[in-house]
Parts: C-alpha cells; structure tokens; sequence
C-alpha cells in the first residue's frame, strides 16, 4: 500500500507548484530503495521548467508524484506537495480522476506504448473530453479535430479515424499532445516526448509545445536528459543526479557556467559540432576528474582516409530500387511506393559510413536490403566483389555471420526467456565458431569484459540489465560472430546521451581491435560527425548528399541537408 507523510504545510507564493524536501522510497520485500532525496523546487505559472539528468537520477519519478502515478509500493514524505493550490499527498482514486486530465497532464515517451492500439486516434482524444466536459457528441468531434489542426496533424478528419500504427511516431505524439491538451490544464508534464524522434520532427514537436504553452497560458515541466535540447526553449533548469538536484539555474548560465561536475559532465557527453575529440568524455570521468582532451586533428583524419580509401570496398551498392506494392483497388492497375530510388553507394574495409535523414527516407529500408532481409525490386549489392543481391538459402545464411545488425531497441531483439550468455553463445554455435561450448563460454566472458560487463553477468536474464547494458549485450552478441560489415540502425537514438557517448566509444575502439566496417544508419547529424568517416544524406528514398562528414555538415550543398543541420539541438 502506497504510504504518504506530510510534515507540514505552508505555502506563502503564487507559485503553481511548490514541492518542498519531497522523497521517495520503494518496498520491494524486505529491503527498502530510496530513489528521491530531500527534493525541493517550484514551478511559477506559465513557466517552462526543464528537468535533465541520466536515466535512474529520479525525473520521472519527479513527475509521476504529481500525477499520482507511483505504485502501492512508494513511500512518499514532503514537508510540501502543492500542485495549483491542492495538497495532492492524500488523495484518492476518485480525486486523482477528476484531477488528472482537467487541472494537470502528461505526455509520455513513448506514444506507440501510451494509445489504445485498438481505438481510433480521434476517438481516443474524444474520450478524455467525454470524461471532463458537458460538450454534446457533436460538438467533442468537433474539438478534436480542431485540436487535431491545432497540433498540425495532416488531414485532421481522415486521421481522426486511423489507428495509432498507421501513421508515423512524430504524428502520434501530436496525437498525445491533442489528449494531454483536451480540456486546457493549467500543468503540463512532457516526459522525454521527443527522444527518439527525428531531429526535425522533434523541432517541430518542441516548438508546438512552446505555441501550445503560449496560447493556453500554461506551465510545463520538461523532462529531458539533454542539455542542448532545452537550452533555447527553457526558462529555468533543474539538474538530477543520484536522485538529488545538484543545480539549477537559468540555461545561459548553466550552459555558460555550470558549477557542478555532473552538469559539465552532461554538456561535455554530447558530440561536439566544432572539435572532434578522440574519446568521447563519460559522467564517470567528469566524476573522477579525468575528462578526455586528445583530439582527432584535421592531419590524423586525412592519414587515415588515405589509408581507408586505398583498397576496395568491402561493398557496392549498385543502382538499388525498392518498391512496395500498396493496397489495389478494384479495376484499376497495381501501385507502388517507392522506398529506394535508384540508391548507389560503396562502403571501405574499416570505415565508418553515416547514413542520416528523416524518418521514411529509406534508411533501414537500405540497411534491410543490404542484410538480405529485404529483396531489391531492381539493381545491385556486391560484397568482396561477389553479387548476393539474389541469395537464398543456405548461401545466404553462410553470409550472415559476415554481415551482422545492432538493432535501436536492445529489449526487443533479446529473447527474454533466455540469459545473455546464451543469447551469445547460441549464433556462435550456429556458425561454427568455437572449437567446444566450453571455448565459446570462454569468448563470451571475454567479449563481455571487453563492452564493459563482467563475467558473473553471463547467467542473468534481459530484464536485469538498463538500456545502456543491454546494448551493449546486443553488441558482444554481434561481435561474437566475427563478422566484416556491421549495421547499426539507430542503436544510440534512444540511449542518454552520457551512455551514447560510452557506446559511441565502444563502437570506435571495437572497430581498432577488430577492423570492422559500419553502416552508422541515424537522424542525428551531430552524432554521424562525429562518428563517421564519410556520411549520406538520404530524402524520400534518394540520396541527397554525399561526402565527407565534416565537409557535409561545415559547407552542406542541398536544403534537406541544411535543414538537418539547423534543427541539431543546440
């Protein structure tokens, strides 16, 4: 049973939200888990109140206190817990109803996750207004879809009655906007809605938020793990670590002068734009002192490029096009969408070569087909020279342990009924690599070491692991097979941008030791400069631009590519 103790109340400010030495404790059993300590802050109306800090460090933690969301099993004590002049520590089911939706709203992370799959989106929006107003059947179609164009969702009466998979992740987070909105809360609780969006779509997304704020005259918490992001849109920044606000101030001044070792260290995590560093610094060595300062100079990178651009590729893509059939209608001629048109490029032994544009622009679509998980509608894929745009079988199954995939969501590729050990083991085995089980075991408890887990992890099961271990997993299990050519479709896209940056690592000294190439497949540009040695720009399945990647981003030549390039946070 969910357990509250208020020690005192007394508030003396307008403010709309005053959280006063709030913490919060979890039962699990026997042991008890503190996840917020002596957490004090306000939010004053109409204000955009930022909420960075790494996964784990309590943001939405924050958050779900004032939603009510926390499970029976919290333990929640404050000297002050007012949300829009309402002590909320005690109340109940029925309170919380009318309380959630009409007064105070979230948008979630992950709207996929978050809408009924089963209802249709304006039906969805439609039912919060049911819940909360006295407006006619008639008249709530109306408001929907009103807040459908106000949202700029496309075709607001045609979307009203799609199904949240039919259209795309940044059009059903407007959908959520639309609900969160409905009925004009005085707070709005936006819970990273934009993390693994597109960089132009999560522009387009956080300047809504900011218009929506305006009009309406509400405030927003904004929990986000990147600094840059809220640096241009916040007025006020609390940063969480450890369950603790470590600082807090405005973003011109954290940015400009962060006073915390944590603060710098979450600024410093982030690819920088201007200087290409050798290692990316992590939380762990801003905490210890020792952040990294070599840098990868203009001569070191052209050295290299010689040495790379010396030999053959590894593999050509040849005039590649990719057609899907759509839906035919009576009497009338087969259509087709045309995800890849007319796509050429090449990839060298032991580069790293970016892949970047919006979503839908064909890049895992390209990615797929180069795998052999998709067939090519016309065209060619070589690799060593040979022509595997048509193998099946067990030719194309011999070939897999050459070219290998880092997926975006490490969970969802991981069978959760069996341990990380086997998970590694079972494709080695497969692939005759390893004289006996005992040597494989051998290699995986090397291979975990080696991305930065221990041996005594082998026997643990997915669900275990955080994020930023579990890819890791995903990646000794694609290392373990040894193979030449790696893709990488989004797999640093959903991560904190402090584990991004010990993947991004990892990847780069895996690449030394192993001599891999990479198919860097991402919507970041900041990241794929940093990252990657060349870079294509992909738009509506054509390729836009293609070049070198500090030659792309410092003197881009198309408007797609410049457009990529403004909306970097930042």
């Amino acid at each position: 049973m969910k357990t509250y103790l208020l020690m005192s109340i007394s508030s003396t400010n307008n403010y709309l939200v005053t959280v006063r030495n709030l913490s919060v404790s979890f039962k699990n059993g026997a042991s008890v888990s503190q996840v917020l300590r002596d957490v004090s802050y306000h939010i004053q109306p109409n204000e955009l109140l930022a909420v960075v800090g790494e996964s784990g460090s309590g943001k939405s933690v924050t958050a779900k206190v004032l939603m009510g969301l926390l499970p029976d099993s919290a333990q929640i004590t404050a000297n002050e817990l007012l949300v829009i002049d309402q002590s909320i520590l005690k109340y109940d089911g029925g309170e919380w109803s009318r309380f959630r939706g009409s007064e105070i709203a979230m948008i979630f992370q992950e709207p996929m996750s978050s809408l009924n799959p089963t209802i249709t989106c304006g039906d969805q929006v439609a039912e919060i207004l049911k819940q909360h107003t006295v407006l006619s059947s008639k008249e709530i179609h109306k408001e929907v879809l009103a807040l459908f164009e106000k949202v700029k969702l496309p075709t607001p009466d045609i979307t009203y009655d799609k199904y949240p998979h039919e259209i795309s992740g940044g059009q059903m987070q407007r959908v959520m906007i639309s609900m969160a909105v409905a009925c004009k809360p005085k707070l709005l609780i936006a819970d990273e809605p934009t993390t693994a969006l597109d960089v132009t779509v999560q522009q387009e997304i956080i300047l809504l938020l900011k218009e929506l704020q305006e009009e309406y005259g509400m405030s927003v918490l904004f929990i986000s793990h990147d600094l840059s992001l809220v640096r241009s849109m916040a007025n006020r920044v609390l940063v969480m670590y450890q369950g603790r606000i470590v600082e807090q101030g405005r973003p011109d001044d954290l940015f400009n002068h962060p006073k915390e070792q944590y603060t710098k260290a979450l600024i410093a995590a982030r690819p920088d734009t201007a200087v290409r560093l050798k290692e990316l610094p992590t939380i762990k060595d801003f905490m210890e002192d020792m952040p990294s300062a070599a840098v990868v100079t203009a001569q070191d990178r052209a050295i290299a490029h010689e040495k790379i651009y010396s030999k053959p590729p590894i593999l050509e893509v040849q005039h590649v096009i990719k057609d899907y059939p759509l839906k035919k209608s009576l009497f009338k001629p087969q259509e087709y969408f045309r995800a890849l048109d007319d796509v050429s490029l090449n990839i060298y032994p032991q580069e790293s070569l970016g892949l970047v544009g919006e979503s839908g622009c064909g890049k895992s679509t390209l990615g797929n087909c180069i795998l052999g998980l998709k067939r090519v509608t016309s065209g060619r894929i070589l690799y060593k020279g040979q022509n595997i745009t048509n193998l099946k079988g067990s030719t194309m199954r011999s070939l897999r342990k050459e070219l290998q995939i880092i997926f975006q969501d490490p969970f969802a590729s991981l069978n959760p009924r069996i341990t990380i050990g086997e998970a590694i083991t079972e494709p080695m085995k497969w692939h005759g690599i390893g004289s006996s089980d005992a040597d494989r075991k051998e290699k995986v408890f090397e291979l975990l070491e080696r991305v930065g887990l221990s041996r005594d992890q082998y026997n643990r099961y997915p669900h275990e692991f955080s994020g930023g271990q579990r890819q890791r997993i995903g990646i000794a299990r694609t290392v373990a097979l040894e193979p030449r050519l790696i893709v990488c479709d989004e797999s640093v896209s959903a991560l904190d941008i402090s584990v991004q940056a010990q993947v991004l690592n990892l990847l780069n000294e895996l690449k030394s030791v192993y001599h891999f190439s990479y198919l860097f497949i991402s919507h970041d540009l900041a990241v794929v400069k940093y990252f990657c040695d060349r870079v294509v720009v992909m738009n509506k399945g054509r390729i836009e631009e293609y070049g070198e990647a500090d030659s792309v981003y410092e003197n881009p030549q198309s408007d797609y590519t410049k457009k990529l390039i403004a909306a970097i946070p930042g």
